[in-house]
């Protein structure tokens, strides 16, 4: 099992959403964050709003799968987000030692769905 952490802009999300549902990645947690990386500092244009300073806004992507699902799941992310331009963000993924579903006590993969 895996997370997957994504970072991405915010008018990309529903490009990457319609990208991981082509590959039948349906459970996501969706986060409005701020930061920065390399371009901090430099001007955004946000639902028609310029955005400068040091923190910028981020979208990210918590997307817990199965081993099948790690390379389809940052595949998806990537064909989603990538602009080319600076700023398209960082995809993490980590090892994720349990999941449980709360509503049946359910753990491992098959929590996950």
């Amino acid at each position: 099992m895996r997370l997957i952490i994504a970072i991405i802009q915010p008018y990309r999300l529903e490009e990457v959403k319609a990208e991981l549902y082509k590959a039948e990645v349906n459970l996501i947690t969706v986060s409005e964050v701020l930061g920065h990386g390399r371009q901090k500092g430099v001007t955004e244009v946000y639902r028609g709003n310029k955005e400068t300073g040091n923190l910028l806004r981020k979208i990210r992507l918590e997307i817990a799968v199965n081993e099948k699902f790690v390379e389809p799941t940052i595949n998806a992310i990537i064909k989603g987000a990538k602009t080319g331009e600076t700023g398209d963000g960082k995809i993490f993924v980590l090892d994720l030692k349990e999941c449980v579903r709360i509503r049946t006590g359910e753990r491992g993969g098959t929590a996950i769905g």
